[in-house]
């Protein structure tokens, strides 16, 4: 390969790494401060039953007997409980890996676009990222997100540090990082590798069958360590294993490439197939659209420097058109473009999505904001240039302003007109500047004006997300009923302790505390007490564990009492249970979301 220019080389110039180290603690603040309002209750339930035997941890059982598993892969959730193993159960606990998460790969990030367009652009993408509100508000949680985002910069920069050394020991780490990184989010995690696979194709040094040659390696490899794990447990026998949920044959490959696959694209989600089991009112996502990650709470998420990375990415590509294929700058804008349109269309066209899950846009965006500005900067002097520069300040400013809601969590009420000012004056500046009579040393005052109205609104979003104590399944500005509303629906352990005294004294000696349909009633208590809960259909409470068969023999051999499930079923195990058990009124003085039956449940039933 062609050496790369001073200017693209990976030295950095005096106080890049005081400056990276600052940028790195800002965005260890935003992920840590007031962290840890909430946690996704039913992951918190599976770390621990995993944290208490190496036979759960393994085979990711939800509960603490191994039941059934959770219904996804556990790389992420292998972390925590370790983690909760050795510092023991609680929320900081859980959360601190996803802080860890977040900075490393703000600190990635850096490393990859430094080695492309220079040390200035890396600190640019490295300081998007920290600043950017999904990836904040992602890491603020115990989701497994933040630790997929991680490897799959981890893979790109094995990936891009290989294309000038041509070494086979770039094309296996690469393949390592994106199969581990599927341990973590399974498919969404393989999205990565037309990216990997576009500049290994285009800016690798060697000929077109050593290139192919290597893009198939990195596909075998990836193969390999990401299908490792679920053929371990594919091959033990179901006797010594939990029952895989997410399948209604105990595939763990079903599970995998159905379930939580290809499945999310056409069929029911597993929170609207839980919503049809219990009557759990889960407000739907906005729905499938080419406008879904502009508008609404994804937008607000994710959106706010989306038409910036689109323009810089559009115009860049034109720029570079010229260049050789090996161009450092030109890889950039492939690599960050690749990923943007890939994950970018799934998540569009998804039948069901978190608002969390376009954090994984966070570092393209991050990554072809920084590079457009360095090319920007460098052809300065070029009339074409300050006005493509002029109308994307103007564009993004504008978009932002529009995206604002009247009120929200959080929102000061001088963002919207401060942005859209600082837009015009930014805009402006550096229109003015393509005037022959106006000094060229006055276009960085034009850039500075420009930037500051660029990342002026993600940067108070983050903030707020911080000092509202929002997490993973919050956007910024939501509304303040919808802020309440998550907080409620997921901080339920105070009310859980509360039952706990009561649920002991009619246990009567039962070696299960309990039985609920769903592995999502039983995740509080599972998480709160440690003890079993046996969850009956796994999370949507669908799947044939335990059998009727099996059910009735725990009831007869008394391994638990109580039983919560909804008033209104058609499944056959908890028809019975309905017939043949003793309807208890609810508690009094309990708020729940929805409605359940209580039955008690006598041995001999």
């Amino acid at each position: 390969m062609t050496p790369a220019p001073p200017e693209t080389a990976t030295a950095r110039p005096r106080g890049a790494v005081v400056a990276l180290v600052a940028v790195a603690l800002l965005a260890a603040a935003l992920r840590s401060w007031r962290a840890g309002t909430y946690l996704e209750v039913y992951y918190a339930a599976a770390v621990r039953s995993m944290s208490m035997s190496w036979h759960d941890f393994f085979f990711a059982a939800f509960d603490p007997a191994g039941t059934v598993s959770i219904d996804k892969l556990p790389g992420a959730l292998w972390l925590q409980a370790l983690c909760v193993r050795l510092l023991g159960y609680h929320t900081w606990v859980m959360v601190l890996p996803q802080v860890i998460e977040g900075v490393l790969s703000v600190l990635v990030l850096y490393r990859i676009v430094n080695r492309v367009c220079g040390s200035v652009a890396g600190l640019v993408a490295a300081t998007v990222l920290a600043l950017n509100p999904a990836a904040v508000a992602l890491d603020r949680g115990n989701i497994s997100d933040s630790l997929m985002i991680l490897l799959l910069l981890l893979a790109a920069d094995a990936a891009v540090a290989g294309l000038g050394r041509w070494r086979w020991r770039s094309v296996l780490l690469t393949g390592l990082w994106v199969g581990l990184a599927f341990q973590a989010k399974m498919v969404e995690a393989w999205l990565v590798l037309l990216a990997l696979g576009l500049i290994w194709v285009m800016a690798a040094t060697a000929t077109w069958w050593w290139r192919l040659l290597h893009v198939g390696a990195l596909a075998v490899v990836t193969a390999v360590v990401s299908l490792g794990w679920m053929t371990v447990v594919s091959l033990t026998p179901a006797s010594g294993r939990p029952y895989v949920d997410g399948s209604a044959d105990n595939s763990l490959f079903r599970q995998v490439f159905v379930y939580d696959g290809f499945g999310r694209l056409d069929q029911a989600s597993p929170n609207q197939l839980l919503t049809r089991s219990i009557g759990l009112k889960i407000p739907p996502p906005p729905p499938a659209g080419w406008d879904r990650l502009l508008t609404g709470s994804f937008g607000r998420d994710i959106g706010w420097l989306l038409p910036a990375a689109v323009i810089a990415a559009v115009a860049g590509l034109i720029h570079t058109r010229r260049r050789a294929r090996d161009d450092r700058s030109r890889v950039s804008l492939v690599l960050w473009s690749a990923w943007l349109v890939t994950f970018g269309v799934t998540f569009s066209i998804s039948t069901s999505i978190n608002t969390y899950y376009t954090a994984a846009l966070a570092p393209p965006i991050a990554g072809l904001t920084a590079t457009g500005l360095v090319l920007a900067w460098r052809s300065r002097r070029s009339t074409a240039t300050r006005l493509v520069v002029a109308a994307t300040v103007l564009m993004t400013a504008g978009y932002a302003a529009w995206l604002l809601p009247s009120t929200g969590t959080g929102l000061p009420p001088w963002l919207a007109p401060l942005v859209t000012a600082l837009g015009l004056v930014g805009a402006l500046s550096v229109l003015v500047s393509t005037s022959n009579r106006v000094p060229l040393r006055l276009l960085p005052a034009g850039f500075v004006a420009s930037v500051v109205a660029v990342v002026l609104t993600p940067t108070v979003a983050s903030a707020t997300i911080a000092s509202d104590r929002l997490g993973p399944f919050d956007t910024p500005f939501q509304p303040v009923a919808v802020t309440q509303g998550v907080r409620a629906f997921f901080d339920v352990s105070a009310t859980t302790a509360r039952l706990l005294p009561n649920l002991e004294r009619v246990r009567r000696g039962a070696p299960d505390l309990m039985a609920t349909q769903t592995s999502a009633l039983a995740a509080p208590f599972i998480a709160v007490s440690g003890q079993e809960v046996l969850p009956i259909g796994g999370f949507t409470g669908t799947i044939p564990e335990p059998t009727l068969a099996m059910l009735t023999s725990m009831i007869h051999a008394g391994r638990f009492h109580l039983v919560l499930q909804s008033p209104s079923t058609t499944d056959a195990r908890l028809v019975w249970i309905a017939h043949h058990c003793i309807s208890v009124p609810q508690p009094t003085g309990v708020r729940s979301p929805t409605r359940f039956a209580i039955y008690y449940c006598l041995t001999g039933s």
